[in-house]
């Protein structure tokens, strides 16, 4: 529930610097005068270079949206930090004996592994996580007291 949260607490925010930049657009260009048949013109898709501010905040915003959902996946789901060293398994030229070619990255305090596919044949295959116990570090613990 946390990694969720995490994930609608950081669009918000992006939400936030959007309207924000969608609203100083709106002020920074002069109102047009009204006219003689009624209230003044949208200046949306009536003046070019409006048109063209509002088109740049929100490719911006598409773009903050993207890097965060990017950036999301490759979180832990536990302590929402990066996750690190990434391993390449498998192998392209043999993937018979080898197994198909994937990455694996781990969070740094041991709370899970992620397993991203780099062969997709079957369509779309999300990410796989798999969160390890504390028999890691139980382990790693027995070793250091047989010393």
């Amino acid at each position: 529930m946390r990694h969720w949260l995490y994930l609608i607490g950081k669009l918000a925010i992006a939400a936030g610097v959007i309207f924000g930049l969608q609203f100083t657009v709106e002020h920074l260009f002069p109102i047009p005068p009204p006219t003689r048949f009624g209230p003044p013109p949208v200046m949306f898709l009536h003046d070019l270079p409006f048109t063209f501010a509002i088109f740049a905040v929100w490719l911006t915003g598409a773009g903050l949206c993207s890097v965060i959902i990017w950036d999301h996946r490759r979180r832990c789901r536990t302590c929402h930090r990066r996750l690190i060293m990434p391993i390449v398994t498998g192998s392209w030229g043999h993937m018979v004996t080898f197994g198909r070619p994937k990455t694996e990255l781990i969070c740094p305090f041991g709370h899970g592994t992620l397993r991203i596919e780099e062969l997709q044949i079957t369509g779309r295959q999300f990410p796989d996580w798999e969160p390890h116990d504390d028999n890691i570090w139980k382990e790693l613990e027995s070793y250091e007291a047989h010393r």
